[in-house]
């Protein structure tokens, strides 16, 4: 049984791969690193400390870590602030769920991106607990961002259901022991391994409240 739904954001609500790729790529160029054509799929899922990290390690981008996670962050918010890339059918779908099961969030985004992705859409009032991987131990494929959600809500994560669109969320849904609902994107879609762990594969959001319902 589904006792409370939890949504990752980027890719899911938000189509925001390519923002995030393209102001990480700018900031590696312009600083003097070495940006490759894998860099996005290697740091989707990770944390602020993770990516930052990996950007500064493996890309050489010549600055600390915190220091480039700022960076990236200010220049995401302002992008955001300008014109916000959310896919169709997000807003009503968490309106909808929102009045059947309590809502939580799950992202790799960091915490003033989460904040100003709900302000902007007047969504906060619908997610009773939101969760940055900046504020648990490992970012996706590890399980902590969905089980300390879970943990927030006070229900189960086997009672849980994890709404993903990328290889390390389905991985990381699975390994919390939710049931997971997944809705590919055709720009970044999940390795075929991963797509196999889901529970319910989607071609859109907005399937996504009867699909529920069914397996309620």
């Amino acid at each position: 049984m589904i006792a409370a739904v939890i949504f990752d954001l980027d890719g899911v609500l938000v189509d925001s791969e390519s923002v995030w790729d393209s102001v990480r790529e700018q900031l590696t160029r312009e600083s003097g690193g070495r940006w490759h054509d894998h860099a996005q799929r290697d740091m989707m899922g990770m944390s602020s400390l993770e990516w930052s990290r990996y950007m500064h390690e493996t890309m050489g981008v010549p600055m600390p870590p915190d220091e480039i996670s700022r960076l990236v962050v200010a220049r995401l918010e302002d992008r955001y602030r300008r014109d916000l890339p959310l896919l169709p059918g997000a807003v009503e779908t968490v309106r909808d769920l929102a009045g059947a099961w309590p809502l939580g969030l799950a992202s790799s985004s960091n915490r003033p991106i989460i904040d100003l992705v709900l302000d902007l859409t007047s969504l906060t009032d619908c997610f009773a607990a939101t969760v940055s991987s900046e504020e648990v131990e490992r970012g996706k494929p590890a399980p902590d961002v969905y089980l300390e959600a879970a943990r927030r809500l006070d229900v189960e994560p086997a009672a849980c259901a994890a709404i993903e669109d990328s290889t390390n969320g389905i991985r990381a849904g699975k390994a919390a022991g939710m049931l997971v609902a997944v809705v590919p994107r055709p720009d970044f879609p999940p390795a075929h391994d991963a797509l196999e762990l889901a529970d319910v594969v989607l071609d859109s959001l907005v399937e996504l409240p009867a699909a529920l319902d069914r397996l309620r």
